[in-house]
């Protein structure tokens, strides 16, 4: 407490109230309420400085010195809303975020060749290892509910991994010529609980912004609250903003469809669990993506 109230009074701040949240602290002053977070050792300190200069300034006000070791930024806020609607105007932000900071880089073939080796590796060991564990459980005269889950969904992993294995050959025809691709800012750790709402709109927790190819904030994002949210509408919201390039649509739906490796450790109410949220994930991705293909077919 004492480092933080001397943080606090290189900026003429005296703290009346403390509330600690996650490695962040709120504070209340006379001047107002402030949040005090420590930074991370490879956080980009310049990166404020840089949205400032595209013209992004969705962000709460930094009152701190980008040398210092904490963050403090003025507190906003929220408004409540209905979740659906938070992830859509988040969405706009993101696109809009997109849109500010883009710029082509010159690239070789040799960045292209690793991703797709990537990839296909990781397919490959995945049909192996489903292979080997659905060889395994149905060897059993009694399989495990969360087995038999498996066993009766496997057809749906290995149709997810067929489409992904067909895809990333057609990424690699589409990109492998080109020298030049698009790269933004990316934030890098969305979640709605970095996205404030009031009267502004505003975007938090930039340590782990990168510049990066659009669609990994639109995967990370997907990652996370896939299951909780209807995608379809969302990337829709977003690309109303920021199209995607056909390469770069193709290379998030291949990441997004490719089937996690499902271990079987823990108690078997866990593994069901564990289980059932995968093959939901899988289920769930093939609605998002299907739809786009079938555009395709009808023209």
């Amino acid at each position: 407490m004492k480092k933080i109230n001397n943080v606090l009074e290189r900026y003429n701040l005296k703290a009346n109230r403390y509330r600690f949240v996650g490695k962040a602290v709120i504070i209340e002053t006379e001047e107002g309420k402030y949040v005090l977070k420590p930074k991370l050792r490879d956080e980009n300190s310049d990166i404020y400085h840089y949205l400032d200069s595209r013209s992004f300034n969705y962000y709460p006000n930094i009152i701190s010195s980008k040398d210092d070791d904490y963050e403090i930024m003025e507190y906003q806020e929220e408004v409540e809303m209905p979740l659906d609607q938070k992830m859509i105007d988040m969405i706009n932000l993101v696109s809009l975020l997109h849109s500010k900071t883009t710029y082509y880089k010159e690239v070789d073939e040799s960045d292209y060749k690793k991703m797709y080796e990537d990839v296909t590796n990781n397919i490959e060991y995945l049909y192996g290892y489903y292979n080997d564990m659905a060889t395994h459980i149905e060897t059993k005269v009694y399989m495990s509910p969360s087995e038999y889950t498996l066993i009766r969904n496997i057809s749906k992993i290995y149709s997810a991994l067929s489409f992904c294995k067909q895809e990333i050959e057609e990424w690699y025809k589409l990109i492998k010529e080109k020298r030049k691709q698009r790269f933004v800012i990316l934030h890098n750790h969305l979640e709605l609980d970095h996205f404030i709402k009031n009267k502004n709109s505003y975007l938090i927790s930039w340590s782990k912004a990168k510049e990066g190819i659009p669609i990994f904030d639109i995967y990370k994002l997907y990652r996370k609250h896939s299951l909780e949210y209807e995608f379809s509408e969302i990337l829709k919201q977003y690309e109303k903003g920021y199209p995607l390039l056909e390469e770069e649509r193709k290379l998030l739906f291949i990441l997004i469809s490719l089937p996690d490796k499902i271990e079987f450790s823990g108690s078997e109410y866990d593994m069901c669990r564990e289980v059932s949220k995968k093959m939901d994930f899988l289920y769930k991705t093939d609605f998002l993506v299907t739809p786009y293909y079938s555009k395709k077919v009808k023209n």
